[in-house]
């Protein structure tokens, strides 16, 4: 009879290189901190209502092409000064995919994209990625699912979101309170807000919790609580939660919970019954609660890429459709300028009153 009682369903353990050994080997540059912290600045400064401008989080659903993934930073980049007036323009930069069951866990779990699970190989790729962006002057923003990456690039992110299927999480509300980022909560799958806003109100406190150090040494890690959690709306239970009364709802729930009244609105998802093409509408609409004096949403999502829609990941890699999403589906390129040049321009109108306000 066997006496072993650990590691009896472990196939491998393998080295792992520490997130010093990682920065090392992409050190972040005067650029790149530049890009990412007045991006962080200008996020706070909106959430603060110091500026009146609206941030949005747009981009690919998740990474899988590095280069596809600059081309559209690239372009990106040059939107964005255009509509630097009235947007501050987020990159969503996604390495870790959630999953239901099973399915492709993203860019850092599996690069090859071949269940080969070269985690080395895409942590340090991903954040090479993350530099790339951050020296075009664009900074990016990502969903914070592993606990131990935020170890290896959260010093390249201004923006963080904890998921639906995470917001209830312990640990991931402790990670959340010693983020450098805002963050946002987004509400669960069935709609409700519950989670989110008690996610919020507990990454705000101090907590202390095991986590690594940059040596990749098991360590203690205690938080002051981050300042600027928010609320994701991203609809759920087979309806959307975008309209005026789902914000009324939201607006009173964080009230009675003594937060503050700061909404984001994720145009995707089950807002749009997942369907691209209506994410253009439900940004128009938010748009229009904002013409009608709203003041409480602050920034939107939107899942968009060079492409529309989405394509599964064929056998042969070669095959792969260029600046199409291996995810959800997205809207397209033309849409994406579309969408960010029309918001702007209402916008520009509605700048005054809200820094008045």
């Amino acid at each position: 009879m066997s006496t072993r009682t650990e590691n009896l369903n472990v196939v491998g353990v393998d080295h792992m290189p520490s997130p010093a050994e990682i920065k090392a080997r992409v050190p972040m540059t005067e650029r790149a901190a530049e890009s990412v912290l007045s991006g962080r600045r200008a996020l706070v400064d909106i959430l603060d209502r110091k500026d009146a401008r609206l941030f949005v989080i747009i981009g690919p659903c998740s990474i899988h092409d590095p280069v596809a993934g600059l081309d559209y930073a690239r372009r990106l980049r040059k939107v964005a000064d255009e509509v630097r007036e009235t947007i501050h323009v987020v990159m969503r930069v996604y390495f870790e995919k959630p999953r239901t069951s099973t399915g492709w866990k993203g860019f850092i779990n599996d690069p090859r994209m071949d269940d080969s699970f070269h985690i080395e190989e895409g942590m340090e790729r991903g954040r090479r990625f993350l530099r790339d962006v951050a020296e075009l002057g664009l900074p990016a923003a990502t969903e914070a699912l592993d606990p131990i990456a935020p170890q290896y690039y959260g010093d390249l992110i201004s923006w963080t979101a904890i998921g639906a299927r995470t917001a209830e999480s312990q640990t991931h509300r402790e990670m959340a309170s010693g983020l450098s980022t805002p963050v946002g909560f987004k509400n669960s799958t069935d709609g409700s807000l519950e989670a989110a806003v008690n996610g919020i109100l507990s990454a705000s406190r101090p907590h202390s919790f095991l986590g690594l150090n940059e040596s990749g040494a098991s360590a203690i890690i205690r938080t002051k609580g981050n300042a600027y959690g928010h609320l994701v709306l991203r609809g759920g239970g087979g309806r959307p939660n975008y309209d005026t009364v789902s914000i009324s709802l939201a607006e009173q729930a964080l009230s009675k919970a003594k937060l503050p009244v700061n909404i984001v609105v994720d145009c995707s998802h089950s807002n749009s019954w997942k369907k691209p093409e209506l994410q253009p509408l439900v940004m128009k609409d938010v748009v229009h609660q904002l013409r009608e004096g709203n003041r409480s949403i602050m920034g939107l999502m939107v899942e968009s890429f060079l492409e529309a829609g989405s394509q599964p990941i064929p056998a042969d890699l070669s095959q792969l459709r260029y600046g199409c999403s291996v995810t959800d589906a997205c809207v397209d390129w033309n849409t994406t300028e579309e969408m960010l040049r029309n918001t702007h321009k209402v916008l520009r109108e509605l700048l005054p009153a809200r820094r008045k306000a």
